[in-house]
């Protein structure tokens, strides 16, 4: 299974043709504990480096942009009532849509892991 990151600090694993996307676990330190997550709406279609989702912590709210584009197709409703989740497991029970893509070419140009890791090093 192939990860790709956004310079927005998303991630998008590929699971055969859908896209599952959340924040990179460097993301979910740098906002602190995470207490609402706000989704968006099955069947809605998401463009690349549009809002897909908002994410509030004790310190900000923040966007979460769409790091390729697509229709959504599920959503982890599971966040509503616990948006914890996205603290403990970021980069696994704590994604926050899946997309069928409508332009993979989207997906091959973002970071590999071993980009992002070298493109968060820079950050501090």
């Amino acid at each position: 299974m192939t990860t790709r990151y956004s310079k927005d600090h998303e991630y998008v694993r590929l699971e055969g043709d859908v896209a599952v996307i959340g924040i990179s676990t460097y993301a979910q330190e740098q906002l602190g504990d995470v207490v609402f997550v706000e989704l968006p709406e099955v069947g809605k279609t998401v463009a690349q480096g549009k809002e897909a989702a908002v994410v509030e912590s004790v310190k900000a709210a923040s966007e979460v942009y769409a790091p390729v584009s697509g229709e959504v197709v599920e959503v982890n409703s599971e966040l509503e009532a616990a948006p914890a989740t996205v603290n403990e497991d970021a980069e696994g029970k704590g994604w926050f849509l899946k997309l069928k893509l409508s332009n993979p070419a989207e997906f091959d140009a973002l970071m590999s892991a071993e980009d992002y890791k070298a493109f968060v090093a820079t950050q501090g």
